[in-house]
């Protein structure tokens, strides 16, 4: 179980992300109801929805035991502080994204549209979304989206050194991005243009940037604590 300042953390970077969310989950999000079978009453159209995002936790939550139980299988102490420095630097760079400063991540984003367009393959033959399965399916594929917020999340997350830490820390983010994105459906361009406000973006980048600092200092202050007393 990872420690609840960790679980809280991932929590936040979610709902942070929401305005980045709003952006592009949130039209993924309007994309797929347009894609549910015709005539579906609005309970079972709120069923098959609910069941887009548990496929998409349940996706980041498959993500993030992979990478976590790699890196916690092939990393020693000292790969494992290397992945903490990346996941710092990664978490700085969405925080700049988010805050409308500049987009660090983009070369990131782009070298994951390779695999989305064939994730993207798969997906198209689940349509029309009208089963649960379906819906779960096809919120499982989502959660392959190239997403700046996620890559870095994700590798904070492998940072935790075990497959079940590094599930339940992005399962865990999931859930913070689950307000946009449901939001986005009922409230749909309104809701969209408050979150893009420049003001709400730059809270949200400055927060991720500091999350980002205090990641980056509590992988590299004991090395350099420890330095220093070997010299001392």
């Amino acid at each position: 179980m990872p420690p609840a300042p960790d679980l809280a953390t991932a929590f936040t970077l979610g709902l942070l992300g929401g305005t980045h969310c709003i952006g592009m989950c949130g039209g993924i999000g309007a994309a797929l109801a347009f894609a549910l079978g015709p005539g579906i009453s609005m309970p079972r159209r709120y069923l098959l929805l609910g069941g887009y995002n548990a496929g998409r936790l349940l996706g980041y939550a498959l993500l993030g035991a992979a990478l976590a139980g790699v890196a916690g299988g092939l990393a020693g102490s000292a790969g494992m502080g290397a992945l903490r420095v990346l996941a710092g630097l990664l978490l700085v760079a969405m925080g700049c994204a988010l805050g409308g400063w500049f987009n660090a991540l983009g070369p990131l984003e782009r070298a994951g549209h390779g695999v989305w367009s064939r994730v993207q393959s798969l997906a198209a033959g689940l349509l029309p979304v009208d089963r649960l399965p379906k819906a779960l399916l096809a919120g499982l594929f989502w959660g392959w989206l190239p997403c700046g917020l996620v890559y870095s999340t994700l590798a904070w997350a492998s940072a935790s050194g075990s497959a079940s830490q590094g599930a339940l820390l992005m399962a865990t983010f999931g859930a913070g991005t689950l307000p946009a994105v449901l939001a986005s459906g009922v409230f749909g361009n309104a809701l969209r243009r408050q979150l893009q406000r420049r003001g709400l973006r730059r809270l949200a980048g400055a927060a991720v940037i500091a999350f980002g600092v205090w990641t980056l200092a509590a992988a590299l202050l004991p090395a350099l604590v420890g330095h220093a007393h070997h010299h001392g």
